[in-house]
């Protein structure tokens, strides 16, 4: 049976009256790198906050690896995180970042945060307010990677950052990664940078999640079909319509399939991540805007 490393059950946050996520669940696999996307509003930070234990939930529950993240010290050490702005204290140098590091965490690892920052050539005795926004980024990567986590949370790490920053972030990422089988759950706008490293998606949108599982069987499930005009969703072979476009004569349908579809009335062509990702957030959805990777 695979290890969940990240469960959320009916999980749901309110602020005042808005409810920022309501009757969220999911199981993210231990070992996975996965995919959070959604427009601006859409409940992911939250959902990482919550995961961390810096909010409480006022509905359902989340575990990490099966714990309460706010049961304290023993359920948040295997857990690392690198928020959106990538706090930092700026007047601290890379050096006095990591030993302090060490003193606040039970695990820690730190020559390795120190060879890493060395070979990207970002100078330890800097302080890191003077650092560029793409050194910054790697200073934090270094620190949560520090603690050696089984869970790494990671809320739009790369978003203020220019494409030869973001590639260098990614692939430091990547390799680390590969080394300590962390499961990862990222947070971005970036479909073009997902889609070359994740394996697992969670699309989240209007404070719920619209869609979750690994990205080779959800892309294996969906398909674009064009054929003849149709007003009907009955179309055998098709378990759901997510999107839909019509001509007078023709229909092009964006569906997921719970079986064959018949190649004699339909022309079936696969989706990519982003084709898919669009369709469930609604194309018309202008808070939502995927790049194209430079």
């Amino acid at each position: 049976m695979t290890e969940v490393a990240l469960e959320a059950r009916e999980l749901g946050k309110r602020y005042g009256k808005a409810w920022a996520l309501e009757g969220c669940s999911l199981q993210l696999p231990a070992g996975r790198i996965a995919a959070l996307v959604g427009p601006n509003g859409a409940g992911k930070s939250t959902l990482l906050h919550l995961a961390v234990g810096l909010l409480e939930p006022d509905a359902g529950e989340v575990r990490v690896f099966g714990r309460d993240p706010r049961q304290g010290v023993a359920a948040l050490a295997g857990i690392g995180f690198v928020a959106q702005d990538t706090p930092l204290y700026p007047d601290f140098t890379g050096d006095e970042l990591i030993t302090m590091g060490g003193k606040l965490n039970r695990r820690w690892e730190a020559a390795p945060a120190r060879d890493r920052l060395t070979r990207l050539g970002i100078p330890l005795d800097k302080p890191v307010g003077r650092l560029s926004g793409g050194q910054r980024a790697q200073v934090a990567l270094a620190l949560a990677l520090a603690k050696q986590p089984r869970l790494l949370l990671l809320d739009e790490p790369v978003a203020a950052l220019d494409p030869l920053a973001r590639h260098a972030f990614m692939q430091e990422l990547m390799g680390a990664v590969a080394e300590s089988g962390t499961t990862v759950l990222l947070s971005s706008h970036l479909l073009a940078d997902l889609e070359r490293v994740c394996d697992h998606l969670v699309v989240l949108n209007t404070a719920q999640v619209q869609l979750t599982g690994a990205v080779d069987d959800l892309l294996a499930e969906h398909c674009r079909i064009t054929g003849p005009r149709t007003d009907t969703e009955s179309v055998p072979g098709v378990a759901a319509v997510i999107q839909a476009s019509h001509t007078e004569r023709q229909s092009t349908l964006l569906v997921r399939t719970d079986g064959p579809v018949d190649e004699n009335v339909w022309t079936v062509h696969p989706v990519t991540l982003e084709d898919l990702v669009l369709a469930y957030l609604g194309a018309g959805d202008t808070r939502f805007s995927p790049e194209v990777a430079a």
